[in-house]
């Protein structure tokens, strides 16, 4: 998270994030843990609970519900978290306001996505991988400030109404590293159990599925009123002409209707997680043991250095008549 600089001299007020460092810092001292002992409890690495203390780094809700529970703070930091203003200067690319400012008062959000995990879904690391690829640094900051902004409402408890279709290529689309993947599923198996959120997988192949050529969203408002939104190359496209909301509400429909259940959804990302996004540490010790396997075949094969010595033989005993 970027912070400005107070000129020499200046006094400034303390932002929402030191504050929540502070508190955060006053529950850990109270319980008498160090940041490496919390560390070891959430679990996460030590500089993490460092960078949230002193305010330089946004926590995920699941880390503050952690931490809740390890402090034993009964709920104290997640009502502070929820309240929080976290990213109050992002700048969304022009194309893209509009979008954005919808996603700040909708009641409901269904989405369909191909190739990659959705925006409101994506964890930090995953969306700085994803926009790293095509911006600077400066820019790439940015960018997910602006999308982790965006997700704080979805993530509150009292959150909107919101359904992801994914199509299965979201799952296997390689972003960033394996330990970026696996955590990025491991994410949505965890968001698909709040109460608000459902995700379902569309596996390929499927018989009379008709998916859509690019990613869409239906998004109602308070008003009542949908509108059908869709991307292309830096452009974003509404419409709620009644014919194409009509055609796109049915399209979502069928194919949310063909998809797996939230459930099964849940149970192919687990297996996905564990056959194409294994631990990478994990993978010297898998390479070692691969090769003692198939060098202890070998031994057994190799020629006999000694002669072979006959054994004697017990002759067989006579049966009683």
């Amino acid at each position: 998270m970027s912070r400005r600089k107070a000129a020499p001299g200046v006094l400034t007020a303390a932002t929402t994030a030191d504050v929540f460092g502070e508190v955060l810092r006053y529950f850990r001292e109270e319980a008498g843990l160090t940041q490496e002992a919390l560390a070891r409890q959430i679990p996460c690495d030590r500089s993490q609970i460092a960078h949230i203390e002193a305010g330089t780094r946004v926590p995920q809700d699941t880390f503050v519900k952690t931490c809740d529970e390890a402090l034993g703070t009964s709920g104290a930091l997640m009502r502070l978290w929820v309240r929080i203003d976290w990213y109050p200067e992002v700048e969304h690319p022009d194309w893209f306001r509009r979008r954005a400012e919808m996603d700040e008062v909708a009641v409901a959000v269904r989405e369909y996505q191909t190739l990659t995990v959705p925006g409101l879904l994506q964890t930090e690391e995953y969306a700085q991988a994803l926009f790293a690829e095509v911006n600077g640094p400066d820019e790439t900051e940015e960018l997910v400030r602006a999308r982790l902004r965006r997700q704080q409402r979805f993530l509150a408890p009292d959150g909107p109404l919101y359904i992801a279709l994914l199509d299965e290529s979201c799952l296997r689309t390689a972003i960033g590293s394996n330990g970026v993947m696996r955590r990025q599923l491991a994410y949505l198996l965890e968001l698909g159990r709040r109460p608000n959120i459902r995700i379902q997988v569309v596996p390929p192949g499927t018989v009379g599925v008709i998916r859509p050529k690019t990613s869409m969203s239906l998004i109602t408002l308070p008003d009542g009123k949908d509108w059908v939104y869709s991307e292309s190359l830096n452009r974003g496209h509404f419409s709620d002409a009644p014919a194409i909301l009509a055609r796109h509400t049915q399209l979502y429909d069928v194919l949310r209707a063909d998809a797996l259940s939230a459930r099964d959804s849940a149970d192919l990302i687990g297996n996905v997680v564990e056959r194409d996004w294994h631990d990478e540490q994990a993978e010297p010790e898998r390479d070692r043991m691969g090769q003692e396997q198939l060098q202890r075949p070998r031994r057994r094969q190799l020629p006999r250095t000694r002669p072979r010595v006959p054994r004697p033989r017990p002759r067989p005993r006579q049966q009683d008549r």
